[in-house]
């Protein structure tokens, strides 16, 4: 994925269901809630923090499962429950001293469109509603709980000339 802006990111802001899951939701017998994240979506998310890169996730809904995946990645920007996701900005740019126009979002339903539209790079995932597909400024490869979000993950990095230092953690 290539966008002149993604050089100038310093913030991805990241739906959770249809997004880091594939939009499935588990209940056991007890009523709980089980949800399943790709792991190559978690070294995204590790990779793009480790430079310096604030990670936030922005959902509808409050889940256990996310939680304990945000702790074992080091997300702790975490806005659950959201019903009005634009409504959120605010706080995220006082909480990070980071302005909209350098944020991005990734989204795949409706409810993300508010955001989507007032950050600085909309992102959506290859299985994303049809509006949020046309509204957005880059569509990945990857569907939503298929690696999407290492996509992004890997072209901001490349954008910001800090792919090939990354990888050098791996050789």
């Amino acid at each position: 994925m290539r966008h002149p802006k993604l050089k100038d990111i310093e913030a991805l802001l990241i739906d959770v269901d249809g997004v880091l899951t594939d939009g499935t939701i588990i209940y056991n017998d007890n009523g709980s809630e089980i949800k399943a994240f790709n792991v190559k979506d978690g070294l995204g998310i590790r990779l793009l923090g480790e430079s310096g890169i604030k990670i936030c996730i922005v959902t509808g809904r409050r889940s256990e499962a996310l939680y304990h995946r945000c702790r074992n990645l080091g997300i702790d920007l975490i806005f659950d429950n959201v019903k009005d996701k634009a409504a959120v900005l605010k706080e995220i740019e006082k909480k990070t001293g980071i302005i909209a126009e350098k944020m991005a979002a990734v989204g795949d339903d409706l409810t993300d469109l508010p955001l989507m539209n007032r950050v600085g790079l909309s992102i959506a995932v290859s299985n994303a509603h049809e509006l949020v597909l046309s509204k957005a400024d880059l569509v990945t490869t990857a569907p939503g709980g298929e690696g999407a979000v290492r996509e992004v993950c890997e072209s901001i990095l490349k954008a910001k000339a800090l792919w090939e230092h990354m990888l050098k953690g791996f050789s």
